[in-house]
C-alpha cells in the first residue's frame, strides 16, 4: 500500500497529499527571480537576493523533513560574472552572511553542505567561510545540499573531459573504459544520483546551462513565481505534479 502523507502548506490548512514512497530522490532547482521581484517593488535587485534567503531557508527545511536526499541550488553561475561588480560583489558578501549564520542549525538538523561549480575563483572570504560549513557539515546523513557556485554546466564537462584526458596520459585510466556511469564520476556531482526533478520559478522556460548532462531525464516544473515568493506549498505542488507523471526513461510503461 501506498504511504499517503498529508502535508499542511499553508495557515489557513491547505493540505496536499503525497505520495512518500514516490518522493524525489534529488531536487535540482535554478533560484530565479529575485532582481525581477525586486524591481516590481521598486528595490534594488540586491533586496531581492537577500529576500530568497528565506525561501532558501523554508525550501531546505520542508526537503529536510520530507527526507529528500540531495538538493541541488543554482546560486551563482559562470555567467553571472557579467553582472555589475556591485551586484556581484553584494551576492558574495550574502553568501558568505548566509553560510555563517545557518551553518549551525543546518549542523544541528544534519544537513551536508557540498558544493558543485570551480569555487577557486570566489573571494577569498566566501571560499574560507564554504570551506568551513563543508567541513563542519561533511558527516552528516540527512539531507545533502549542493550548492552550484560559479557553475556552469558546459565548463563542468569540459573539466570533466580534461581530468579523463590527464589521467589518460598518466596511465591510469583506458578511454576504452569510459562509459556514462563512469564518466559520471568525474563530474562535480559524481557521488549524486541525476536530479529526478527540475524546478525552475520565475516563468523562464530554459535550463541555463544548468546540470546539462545530470538532467537528461529529469522531470521539469516551471512557474511564473519569482524565488523570493517561492516556499513550501510550491515545492509540495511541484512534487505532487512529479508524481502524476509516468517515467519511462525512453521505454514503454
Amino acid at each position: 500500500m501506498k504511504t499517503i502523507k498529508k502535508i499542511f502548506a499553508s495557515k489557513e490548512e491547505e493540505t496536499i497529499q503525497l505520495d512518500m514512497e514516490n518522493l524525489p530522490r534529488h531536487i535540482a532547482i535554478i533560484m530565479d527571480g529575485n532582481g525581477r521581484w525586486a524591481k516590481k517593488r521598486g528595490l534594488p535587485r540586491t533586496a531581492g537576493h537577500k529576500a530568497g534567503i528565506e525561501a532558501l531557508r523554508e525550501v531546505i527545511k520542508a526537503s529536510s523533513e520530507l527526507k529528500i536526499g540531495f538538493l541541488t541550488l543554482y546560486a551563482f553561475s559562470t555567467e553571472n560574472w557579467k553582472r555589475p561588480k556591485e551586484e556581484v560583489s553584494a551576492l558574495m558578501k550574502l553568501l558568505v552572511y548566509y553560510l555563517q549564520k545557518e551553518v549551525k542549525e543546518l549542523h544541528k538538523n544534519n544537513v551536508r553542505i557540498r558544493t558543485i561549480g570551480n569555487i577557486g575563483q570566489l573571494p577569498e572570504e566566501a571560499i574560507s567561510q564554504i570551506g568551513k560549513a563543508v567541513d563542519l557539515t561533511k558527516n552528516n546523513k540527512g539531507l545533502t545540499v549542493n550548492i552550484a557556485l560559479n557553475y556552469g554546466g558546459r565548463d563542468e564537462i569540459i573539466r570533466a573531459v580534461r581530468n579523463i584526458c590527464k589521467e589518460n596520459i598518466e596511465g591510469n585510466i583506458c578511454i576504452e573504459n569510459i562509459d556514462e556511469e563512469k564518466f559520471s564520476t568525474y563530474l562535480d556531482t559524481g557521488d549524486s544520483p541525476d536530479p529526478d526533478l527540475l524546478i525552475r520559478p520565475s516563468g523562464e522556460l530554459r535550463t541555463s546551462n544548468f546540470l546539462l548532462w545530470q538532467l537528461a531525464y529529469a522531470e521539469f516544473w516551471f512557474s511564473n513565481i519569482y524565488w523570493p515568493d517561492f516556499n513550501k506549498k510550491h515545492l509540495y505542488t511541484a512534487i505532487k505534479d512529479y508524481q502524476m507523471r509516468h517515467r519511462r526513461f525512453g521505454g514503454l510503461k
